[in-house]
C-alpha cells in the first residue's frame, strides 16, 4: 500500500497501515429502539449487548455483511468518566452531527422496509447515477441508502460535488 498522501500536499506524511473497516459508535439516551431500527426492520443482526444495573442496554451493535453500527448510552459515556471531568465531556458529547451513508442493491426493499420512519428525504434520482433515500434512525442520526442506477457510470469526482442532506 502507498504511504498515504495529505489533500493539500503532494507530500507522503510517512503513515503506512491498513484501514479496516469504519464501525461508527453513536451516543444516544436509549439504545433499544436504535438496534430494533437495524435488526427488525432491516434485518441486522445483534452482534453485542451490553445490558447496566437496570437491565436496560448501554451498548450494543448490529451487523450485516461489512456494515457494524455501534450505540452507547450518554449516561453510560458519562459514567466511566471521572467525576471532576463529566461536564467537560457532557459538553463534548453535545451538538455534534452524522450522517451515515450506506450503498445497497436493493433500495425498494429498503424503502418498503423502512414504512413509517421519519424520511429526512424522499427517495430521488442523482446527477451522478443512484437513486438515494434518506432517513432519521431513532436516535436521531440521519441514514442514507443509495443504489447505482443501471446505466453509464458518472464522471469521476462527481459523488463528491453532492450535497447530502
Amino acid at each position: 500500500m502507498p504511504p498515504l498522501v495529505a489533500a493539500d500536499s503532494p507530500a507522503p506524511i510517512g503513515l503506512r497501515v491498513h484501514f479496516g473497516k469504519l464501525s461508527p459508535v453513536l451516543i444516544v439516551d436509549a439504545v433499544e429502539p436504535c438496534l430494533a431500527f437495524w435488526t427488525e426492520r432491516l434485518g441486522f443482526r445483534q452482534a453485542n449487548a451490553v445490558p447496566g444495573e437496570d437491565g436496560r442496554l448501554v451498548f450494543a451493535s448490529a451487523e450485516c455483511d461489512a456494515v457494524e453500527v455501534m450505540y452507547q448510552t450518554r449516561a453510560s459515556v458519562l459514567a466511566a468518566e471521572p467525576e471532576a471531568t463529566r461536564p467537560e465531556r457532557a459538553r463534548d458529547l453535545a451538538g455534534h452531527a452524522a450522517a451515515l451513508f450506506l450503498e445497497v442493491d436493493d433500495l425498494d426493499a429498503v424503502e418498503r422496509a423502512l414504512a413509517g420512519v421519519p424520511v429526512v428525504k424522499a427517495r430521488h434520482d442523482t446527477f451522478y447515477g443512484t437513486a438515494e433515500l434518506y432517513v432519521r434512525e431513532p436516535g436521531g442520526t440521519t441514514v442514507g441508502f443509495s443504489m447505482r442506477l443501471p446505466g453509464p457510470s458518472a464522471p469521476v469526482g462527481a459523488a463528491t460535488a453532492r450535497v447530502d442532506p
